[in-house]
């Protein structure tokens, strides 16, 4: 494909949708064989009318949860823990409660049986919190449930295998190595020029992601487009990441549990390729996340194969989606500063890779 073959696909494919849900800016990416095509369109701040390009930086929200399971796999990796500890193991608060009883690799595959989505606003600290899980019990009937609060116990249970806050352990044992200087759990002051803001579907008002418990391990990572195609580029090709990261990215696409629509692996959702575009939008709708959901652990986890792994990731302001491609050695982002329906993005996303792929396959 050439870059005008790219350019004029892209604005195809997203204008559409830009104008539809009043997206205000917009970078979408696609790194395939080794080569970066870029699209950018509109504005990072409506106000001061700056321009999105490839160095804008947008709130990754739930796409963050990607490098949180790097993060357990390498710790994993190098003997720091075991992804079959159970949470109780590290917590020691927690020994004799429910929740102290799930693994670690529970934790990164959502298979918690009913833990809510979002921390309650009672635990507001980390006492109030310890104490909230303590108290906490499973519901039968629906193994997989997306939650905040999972992986952000998991995040916090890697960081402190590295003796360090999860945003230092973070930035020394996975970003820096892979050399993703773009991406922040806090945007330096040097940086905020190209921060982005978000714009609410509620009321349209300029945005940015707000303070609260888990934050950082859950939603909290703020990334550019370039970065970003450079950490599917390498979650593709590892030749050039350490060792051991190597291991631990590849360790994060295989499926442990199986669900209506995908198999879960460590947060990454993995479809049979090619996919039907009727599975991957169900698997995108709304209830996968805001509901509990039967899933079955795998008999041994299932790596490789022809698959796409996807994971999408909002805030108030922000929407985004990645994929990856392996058997393609394709990788796609898109990074907008609204949070539209998780199908529409997706729907997007599998176009673009059809249409950059030879006889649109």
């Amino acid at each position: 494909m050439t870059e005008a073959e790219f350019q004029q696909a892209a604005s195809e494919i997203f204008a559409p949708v830009m104008s539809e849900y009043d997206i205000p800016g917009l970078a979408v990416g696609v790194t395939w064989q080794g080569q970066d095509y870029v699209f950018t369109a509109g504005v990072a701040d409506r106000d001061g009318g700056v321009a999105v390009t490839d160095r804008t930086i947008f709130e990754l929200g739930s796409i963050s949860k990607t490098f949180n399971v790097t993060l357990a796999a390498l710790a994993e990796v190098e003997g720091r823990l075991s992804l079959s500890d159970s949470v109780a193991t590290h917590l020691p608060d927690l020994k004799g409660s429910a929740i102290g009883k799930v693994s670690l690799m529970d934790l990164a595959t959502h298979q918690t049986s009913g833990l809510p989505i979002q921390v309650p606003d009672e635990a507001s600290d980390d006492a109030s919190l310890m104490r909230w899980l303590h108290n906490w019990q499973p519901v039968p009937g629906g193994e997989r449930s997306y939650s905040n609060i999972s992986i952000g116990l998991l995040g916090r249970i890697s960081a402190q295998s590295f003796g360090a806050t999860y945003d230092k352990a973070l930035q020394d044992h996975v970003l820096k190595p892979l050399g993703l200087g773009s991406t922040f759990v806090d945007v330096p002051q040097a940086e905020m020029s190209r921060y982005a803001w978000g714009y609410s579907r509620q009321d349209d008002r300029a945005v940015r992601v707000n303070p609260g418990m888990l934050d950082d391990e859950a939603y909290g990572i703020k990334s550019d487009l370039r970065d970003m195609l450079r950490f599917l580029h390498l979650n593709l090709d590892g030749s050039g990441a350490p060792p051991e990261l190597r291991k631990a990215m590849a360790q994060t696409h295989a499926g442990q549990t199986e669900t209506q629509y995908f198999q879960q692996a460590m947060i990454w959702e993995r479809y049979p390729w090619p996919v039907p575009l009727d599975q991957i939008l169900a698997g995108a709708a709304p209830e996968m996340a805001m509901k509990s959901q039967p899933a079955t652990r795998l008999p041994k986890p299932a790596p490789g194969g022809e698959v796409l792994l996807g994971k999408t990731g909002s805030t108030n302001g922000f929407g985004g989606y990645v994929a990856l491609v392996p058997g393609e050695d394709l990788g796609l982002v898109i990074l907008a500063n609204r949070s539209i329906p998780n199908p529409a993005r997706v729907e997007a996303g599998l176009a673009l890779i059809k249409a950059v792929l030879p006889a649109g396959q």
